[in-house]
């Protein structure tokens, strides 16, 4: 951290700004390699992240909008990230259950711009331009979004535990993976004990 950036054609270590100035260059360098030939200028100063980063943050930010109107808390992470989509459109990923392909494959493809332009400049001598860089990074950003936006939004406590009233495409339900607990069973059984008990005083 801190590093000279006139080792790359700048002109400043962050840490020899004021603290506001270094406070944001010093989280950019935390996240990013801070490259002058990689990084726009902007009034005689360098952005604090590269272009490849300015499109990945600008993605994030538009992933948590679309969640923001579009989706839900399904219960599961990959549910809570499908539910940005319409309902109509994902029908057939539930009958097949295909639903984790949906959520992360469609995540990974949305990496796969920046896994692909910034691979192929580290093994080749392809060199990206900041153009390309920014437009690959935000469908990326995208992903990260949508990603930790279903993380936090996926949540069983609003359903009171039960998968049962999870409404789901193609009125597909959510099979609970978790035994009863004792004091459940026990609950369970007393009150089937008192059913029993109340209809046979009816009798």
């Amino acid at each position: 951290m801190g590093h000279d950036q006139a080792q790359h054609g700048g002109k400043f270590a962050w840490s020899e700004l004021d603290i506001f100035s270094a406070f944001v260059y010093g989280f950019g360098d935390l996240n990013c390699h801070q490259k002058h030939e990689r990084s726009w200028v902007i009034n005689e100063n360098q952005m604090p992240v590269c272009t490849r980063d300015i499109g990945i943050f600008a993605g994030i930010f538009v992933g948590g909008l679309i969640f923001r109107k579009r989706g839900l808390n399904r219960w599961t992470i990959r549910d809570s990230i499908i539910s940005v989509l319409p309902d109509e459109k994902v029908e057939p990923f539930y009958f097949n259950d295909r639903r984790f392909l949906l959520a992360f494959g469609g995540i990974a493809l949305l990496l796969l711009p920046t896994a692909l332009d910034g691979g192929i400049q580290a093994v080749s001598d392809y060199e990206s331009t900041n153009l390309k860089r920014l437009i690959t990074g935000f469908p990326m950003g995208v992903g990260v979004g949508l990603l930790f936006a279903g993380v936090f939004a996926a949540n069983p406590k609003p359903f009171e535990f039960d998968a049962g009233r999870v409404i789901l495409p193609a009125n597909a339900r959510l099979v609970p993976s978790v035994e009863p607990t004792d004091d459940k069973i026990s609950e369970i059984a007393t009150q089937t004990e008192t059913d029993t008990t109340a209809g046979d005083s009816e009798e």
